[in-house]
């Protein structure tokens, strides 16, 4: 069953499944009837659309072409089909029985059917459209005009449908490109249009040719040959723009930027005329045929060429030292008001900053303060020393009450003694206050 059918709504029969009628015949019970009443909906949906392919990417829209090479390509293509087909038969098997009943394959509706099939692409909509158009003309010509009328191109594209015109001409009319039709655009260019129904018939030359057919010698080109009917341009000498030769001595004109002595173009120097233009603070640099805007050093206020040396004058915090502008060292005067500051210079100026030792603050330089090695018990607070020091005393009580349960005396008014001063500790003011901050959280 083809795609199509079952996208247009095409319900399949709903498959049988014994074991699924023997659990619907069961009582109802828990979540089997709603899985089965939703997969029954499932299945029952028109045509297997989880099957379906999902749509091809959408592509940009091709270039469009002139129908007349839409024409032509479905013409080469008909060729070729001719051509595959040229050994080929009906296919029964008894070729000389079809010969003499069913007339030659060559010339038959068989064969004519098979080229067509494949004449198209798939994605070739402008040849199928085409097509459509021309099948009964393609068959009138296939039967009973190819002996008259051999080139089907002619016949179809040309006479028939007028999308074509012949080699060298263009236009609804056919009209010949200039240069003739034999010979369009002097054999040196484009002709636009031509062959088709459209276009302006202009020629668009090859370098080193120009004029309406392509029939001079372009811009910076010289004519090496010419006779009645052949055009040969050859490149001028670098900056002449007409020459009668290769040579720099065969220059008749020159380009832009060169100015014609003795047959030869020799470069202007934009920088000594006014026709160069560069701002106050640049200068001019010639190069072959044009010229070139530089800045000027930033020790300059306007300059004449490249360097400190070249300056017209010299720009705040520069001075004139013989015959360069070089930086004032604003530094060996009091520029830096202010305690504990101090001044480095800086190209063309200068800045103040704090001594070493001192930093920036609100506008003042005031000195460091270097943090005092930190102790080991330096970040803890009073509270956890106070926790830190008991538990300090009662691993010493601790150890005490387990030499005294030996029976040591000595070690036994230790245990006492320190008992009773833990518990004058724990009694007095301080200690309420840290089991106070204990219980709360603190």
């Amino acid at each position: 069953m083809s795609w199509p059918l079952l996208c247009q709504g095409f319900r399949p029969p709903l498959p049988r499944f014994p074991a699924w009628e023997k659990m619907a015949s069961l009582p109802p019970r828990g979540l089997v009837p709603p899985l089965l009443w939703g997969l029954s909906l499932f299945l029952s949906l028109p045509g297997p659309i989880w099957l379906q392919p999902s749509p091809p990417p959408q592509s940009s829209p091709p270039t469009e072409l002139h129908p007349c090479h839409t024409c032509r390509g479905l013409v080469d293509s008909f060729n070729k089909g001719l051509e595959r087909t040229i050994r080929d038969n009906f296919g029964g098997g008894n070729t000389a029985w079809e010969e003499e009943k069913l007339s030659k394959y060559k010339d038959s509706e068989t064969r004519l059917v098979e080229v067509l099939e494949s004449v198209c692409s798939k994605s070739d909509f402008e040849c199928h459209r085409l097509l459509e158009l021309s099948e009964e003309l393609v068959e009138s010509w296939w039967f009973h005009k190819q002996q008259e009328a051999p080139d089907l191109f002619q016949w179809l594209c040309s006479d028939s449908l007028k999308l074509c015109c012949p080699s060298g001409t263009f236009g609804p009319s056919c009209l010949p490109c200039p240069g003739g039709a034999e010979k369009p655009c002097g054999g040196h260019g484009r002709c636009e249009g031509e062959g088709t129904r459209g276009g302006s018939g202009h020629c668009d030359c090859q370098a080193g040719y120009g004029g309406e057919a392509c029939g001079q010698c372009g811009l910076g080109y010289f004519e090496a040959e010419r006779n009645a009917s052949h055009l040969v341009c050859s490149a001028c000498f670098g900056p002449c723009a007409r020459c009668s030769g290769p040579e720099e001595s065969n220059c008749l004109q020159c380009k832009k930027g060169w100015a014609l002595h003795h047959l030869k173009c020799v470069d202007i120097d934009e920088c000594g005329t006014e026709r160069a233009s560069c701002g106050p603070d640049q200068f001019c640099v010639n190069t072959e045929g044009s010229y070139e805007c530089r800045d000027c050093a930033k020790a300059c206020l306007g300059c004449m060429g490249a360097g400190p040396g070249r300056c017209k004058k010299c720009s705040p915090g520069y001075q004139q030292v013989g015959s360069k502008c070089l930086d004032v060292d604003e530094c060996e005067t009091e520029v830096c008001p202010g305690e504990n500051k101090q001044c480095e210079n800086t190209e063309g100026s200068y800045r103040c900053v704090c001594a070493e030792g001192y930093k920036q603050m609100e506008g003042v330089c005031v000195k460091e303060q270097i943090p005092e090695s930190a102790g080991f018990f330096s970040e803890m607070t009073e509270d956890e020393l106070v926790v830190l020091q008991q538990m300090f005393f009662g691993v010493i009580i601790c150890a005490l009450a387990t030499l005294a349960a030996k029976g040591d005396l000595v070690f036994t008014a230790i245990f006492i003694g320190a008992v009773a001063a833990m518990t004058g500790y724990w009694l007095s003011e301080r200690s309420d206050r840290v089991l106070e901050g204990f219980i709360k959280g603190r």
